[in-house]
Protein backbone atom coordinates (compact mmCIF):
# COMPACT_ATOMS: atom_id res chain seq x y z
CA UNK A 1 0.00 0.00 0.00
CA UNK A 2 1.32 3.45 -0.87
CA UNK A 3 2.20 5.91 1.87
CA UNK A 4 -0.55 8.27 0.67
CA UNK A 5 -3.14 5.48 0.92
CA UNK A 6 -1.96 4.72 4.46
CA UNK A 7 -2.29 8.42 5.37
CA UNK A 8 -5.80 8.57 3.88
CA UNK A 9 -6.89 5.38 5.68
CA UNK A 10 -5.52 6.50 9.05
CA UNK A 11 -7.03 10.01 8.75
CA UNK A 12 -10.41 8.53 7.79
CA UNK A 13 -10.49 6.37 10.94
CA UNK A 14 -8.75 8.66 13.43
CA UNK A 15 -10.45 9.15 16.81
CA UNK A 16 -12.48 12.33 17.35
CA UNK A 17 -10.18 13.72 20.04
CA UNK A 18 -7.48 14.20 17.40
CA UNK A 19 -9.82 16.49 15.48
CA UNK A 20 -10.54 18.44 18.68
CA UNK A 21 -6.78 18.93 19.13
CA UNK A 22 -6.45 20.10 15.51
CA UNK A 23 -4.54 17.00 14.41
CA UNK A 24 -4.10 15.60 10.92
CA UNK A 25 -1.69 12.95 9.65
CA UNK A 26 0.47 14.67 7.07
CA UNK A 27 3.17 12.09 6.31
CA UNK A 28 3.92 8.41 6.68
CA UNK A 29 7.18 6.61 5.96
CA UNK A 30 6.55 2.88 5.59
CA UNK A 31 10.23 1.99 5.42
CA UNK A 32 11.13 3.79 8.65
CA UNK A 33 7.71 3.19 10.32
CA UNK A 34 7.30 6.89 11.09
CA UNK A 35 3.93 8.65 11.32
CA UNK A 36 3.85 12.46 11.23
CA UNK A 37 0.97 14.61 12.42
CA UNK A 38 0.48 18.35 12.23
CA UNK A 39 -1.45 19.76 15.18
CA UNK A 40 -2.93 23.23 15.72
CA UNK A 41 -4.06 22.95 19.32
CA UNK A 42 -6.86 25.42 20.20
CA UNK A 43 -6.42 27.67 23.22
CA UNK A 44 -9.24 25.70 24.90
CA UNK A 45 -6.64 23.00 25.62
CA UNK A 46 -4.06 25.41 27.04
CA UNK A 47 -3.29 26.97 30.39
CA UNK A 48 -1.32 30.11 31.25
CA UNK A 49 -2.44 31.63 27.98
CA UNK A 50 -1.03 29.49 25.20
CA UNK A 51 0.80 26.57 26.89
CA UNK A 52 -0.73 23.21 25.93
CA UNK A 53 -1.69 21.21 29.03
CA UNK A 54 0.73 18.31 29.61
CA UNK A 55 -1.87 15.56 29.32
CA UNK A 56 -2.71 16.74 25.81
CA UNK A 57 1.00 16.81 24.95
CA UNK A 58 1.21 13.14 25.96
CA UNK A 59 -2.01 12.37 24.04
CA UNK A 60 -0.53 13.82 20.84
CA UNK A 61 2.66 11.80 21.27
CA UNK A 62 0.70 8.64 22.09
CA UNK A 63 -1.45 9.08 18.98
CA UNK A 64 1.55 9.52 16.67
CA UNK A 65 3.29 6.48 18.12
CA UNK A 66 0.15 4.33 17.92
CA UNK A 67 -0.56 5.39 14.34
CA UNK A 68 3.02 4.45 13.42
CA UNK A 69 2.34 0.83 14.38
CA UNK A 70 -1.19 0.79 12.89
CA UNK A 71 0.11 2.17 9.60
CA UNK A 72 3.13 -0.10 9.36
CA UNK A 73 1.49 -3.40 10.37
CA UNK A 74 -2.01 -4.12 9.01
CA UNK A 75 -2.38 -7.17 11.29
CA UNK A 76 -2.61 -4.93 14.39
CA UNK A 77 -6.23 -4.75 15.58
CA UNK A 78 -5.78 -2.90 18.90
CA UNK A 79 -3.02 -1.35 20.92
CA UNK A 80 -3.08 -0.96 24.72
CA UNK A 81 -0.49 1.25 26.38
CA UNK A 82 1.49 -0.47 29.11
CA UNK A 83 3.79 2.46 29.81
CA UNK A 84 4.32 5.95 28.43
CA UNK A 85 7.10 8.25 29.57
CA UNK A 86 6.97 11.88 28.48
CA UNK A 87 9.82 14.33 28.79
CA UNK A 88 8.88 18.01 28.57
CA UNK A 89 11.76 19.98 27.05
CA UNK A 90 10.17 23.37 26.30
CA UNK A 91 6.69 24.84 26.38
CA UNK A 92 4.35 23.41 23.74
CA UNK A 93 2.36 26.36 22.42
CA UNK A 94 -1.22 26.29 21.18
CA UNK A 95 -2.51 27.89 17.98
CA UNK A 96 0.84 27.32 16.25
CA UNK A 97 1.77 24.46 13.93
CA UNK A 98 3.27 21.55 15.82
CA UNK A 99 4.96 18.61 14.11
CA UNK A 100 4.44 15.41 16.05
CA UNK A 101 6.28 12.28 14.94
CA UNK A 102 5.94 8.76 16.26
CA UNK A 103 7.97 5.75 15.21
CA UNK A 104 8.27 2.06 15.96
CA UNK A 105 11.63 1.11 17.42
CA UNK A 106 10.79 -2.60 17.77
CA UNK A 107 7.70 -4.77 17.52
CA UNK A 108 7.20 -8.39 18.43
CA UNK A 109 4.07 -10.47 18.02
CA UNK A 110 2.56 -9.03 21.20
CA UNK A 111 4.58 -5.95 22.25
CA UNK A 112 5.50 -2.68 20.51
CA UNK A 113 8.24 -0.29 21.57
CA UNK A 114 7.80 3.23 20.22
CA UNK A 115 9.22 6.73 20.48
CA UNK A 116 7.95 10.16 19.56
CA UNK A 117 8.66 13.87 19.58
CA UNK A 118 6.91 17.22 19.24
CA UNK A 119 8.64 20.10 17.51
CA UNK A 120 7.54 23.72 17.21
CA UNK A 121 7.41 25.46 13.82
CA UNK A 122 10.99 26.72 14.34
CA UNK A 123 12.21 23.14 14.92
CA UNK A 124 12.62 23.48 18.69
CA UNK A 125 12.03 20.22 20.57
CA UNK A 126 9.02 20.66 22.87
CA UNK A 127 8.59 17.12 24.21
CA UNK A 128 9.61 13.54 23.60
CA UNK A 129 8.19 10.19 24.67
CA UNK A 130 8.82 6.48 24.80
CA UNK A 131 6.07 3.91 24.98
CA UNK A 132 5.54 0.20 25.42
CA UNK A 133 2.20 -1.22 24.27
CA UNK A 134 0.45 -4.58 24.07
CA UNK A 135 -0.55 -5.55 20.53
CA UNK A 136 -3.79 -7.40 19.81
CA UNK A 137 -3.72 -8.91 16.35
CA UNK A 138 -6.56 -9.55 13.91
CA UNK A 139 -7.73 -13.15 13.72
Amino acid sequence: MSNQRIIDRLNTHKPGFLTLLGGEITDFDSDKKICTFTFYVPFDFCHTGDVVQGGFVTAMLDAAMAHAIFGSDPSVARLSSLEISTRYENATRGQTPLTVKGWVTKATKSIAFMSGEIRAADGQLCASAQSVAKISRKD
